[in-house]
This record gives C-alpha cells, structure tokens and sequence, in this order.
C-alpha cells in the first residue's frame, strides 16, 4: 500500500488524518513544517504528500516549490482559504490538488485515490523502441536511455518532464496547446492546464541556459508551447 506523507503544524489534524489513512491500508509519516516534510520526502519511501498551507519555519508553498525541483509524485494542499485565487496560486506552483478546510474524510480519502491512481498511470509509460534519439541544435533525448542533454551537459528530469520533452522534441516547431500536452502525457482529459504550465516552466530552468530568453522552449502566446525547429 502506498506511504502517504502528511504536513501539517496542527497536531490534532496530523493525527487525526494519519489515524484515517491508516485505517483505510495507506502507510503514514508525519511532519509539522514545510522543512520536516521536505527532508521526509528526500529520505525515500514516500508516494503522495498531504500539505498545509500556513505553516512555520518553511510554508507548503515554499516546501512544494524545492520538491518539484527534484521529485515528482502527486501533492495534495489542505488550506482553510478558500479564494479562487489561492486554488489557482496552490497549483500554480506544483500542487495536484487543492482541499479546503474543514473537509470531509471521505472526500480527502477519493482524492488521495485519483491522484494515486492518476500517477501510477503515466509511471508505466510503455517502452520506447531502442535507437530513438532526438535532436534539436544542443538539446539531445534518448528515449531508450531516458536520458537528456543540453549543450553537452546531462540534465536530470522527472518522469513527467521527459515526457512532454519528448512529445515536444519529436516535433520540432509545431505549437502545442496546454490541453493538448495535458491529455496526451497525463493520458486523460484536460482539467487543470496550470499544472502543465509548471512542469513546463521547471523543464525550461533545466534545458536552457538562459531561462529568460529560451533557445528551445518558446511559448506561443495565447496558443501554447513549442521546441523551436532549429
């Protein structure tokens, strides 16, 4: 059963999540700061985060923001804002999903599930043909190896990242919208764009050595995202 990590400074809450967890199968860790949880995740053995939001030493935000730079496994915001703008800044920055507090067990338990579920899909991605290697001026993917560089320079990304990496780069100059890379790298429906949009921005701080005026990765605007064919 997976182990599931929740980051919470309120005790009551931290217990009385892990008690629920626990008794539904799942494996639980506990953290009280954005710091803890942070250094919980890099240990190992951790397949879904549960976070607060407004937490001290380190918030779910920053934590959130250092994790996608290194993992990729799904994160679930637990946060009493209940604001549009809040939801949208929550997965803006890395989060899967947001539940507003105070919820109800079984709805947090159903989320967990599809965000489980949704992540063990596009883990068994099927295997490439040998040989496949792509090139785009410095940038080079090889799907056999699972491997990225960038100026001759090894680039270390995440499951996800590679993906819409791969999609892009196989076709050099064509516009993809965020819909698009959603349906086709999640495998399902388009419903929240945002997250596409973060794993893109993260993938561009890697393969370019100036972010800010990217060499490969461009956004269209108001269409979507290319590997400019050069």
């Amino acid at each position: 059963m997976a182990c599931i990590l929740i980051v919470e400074d309120d005790a009551e809450i931290r217990d009385g999540i892990g008690i629920y967890l626990e008794n539904q199968g799942y494996a639980v860790k506990k953290a009280a700061n954005g710091k803890l949880g942070l250094e919980a995740v890099r240990a190992g053995g951790v397949d879904l985060v549960i976070a607060d939001v407004m937490m001290p030493v380190m918030d779910g935000i920053a934590m959130v923001l250092a994790l996608r730079r290194e993992f990729d496994l799904p994160v679930i915001f637990l946060s009493a804002k209940s604001e549009d703008v809040d939801k949208i800044t929550g997965l803006d920055i890395g989060a899967d999903d947001y539940v507003t507090k105070p919820f109800v067990p079984m709805e947090l338990l159903a989320r967990v599930r599809a965000q489980l579920r949704r992540y063990e899909r596009y883990s068994r991605a099927p295997e490439a043909p040998r040989g496949r290697v792509y090139r785009v001026g410095g940038l080079e993917l090889d799907e056999d190896a699972v491997t990225v560089t960038a100026e001759g320079e090894s680039v270390k990304l995440t499951p996800l990242e590679f993906r819409i990496l791969s999609l892009l780069i196989q076709n050099p100059g064509r516009v993809f919208p965020a819909e698009e890379i959603y349906e086709r790298v999640w495998n399902e429906r388009a419903v929240n764009t945002e997250t596409v949009m973060v794993h893109l921005r993260n993938l561009r701080e890697k393969i370019e050595i100036d972010p800010k005026k990217p060499k490969y990765l461009k956004v269209v605007w108001g269409v979507g995202y290319k590997i400019e064919k050069l």
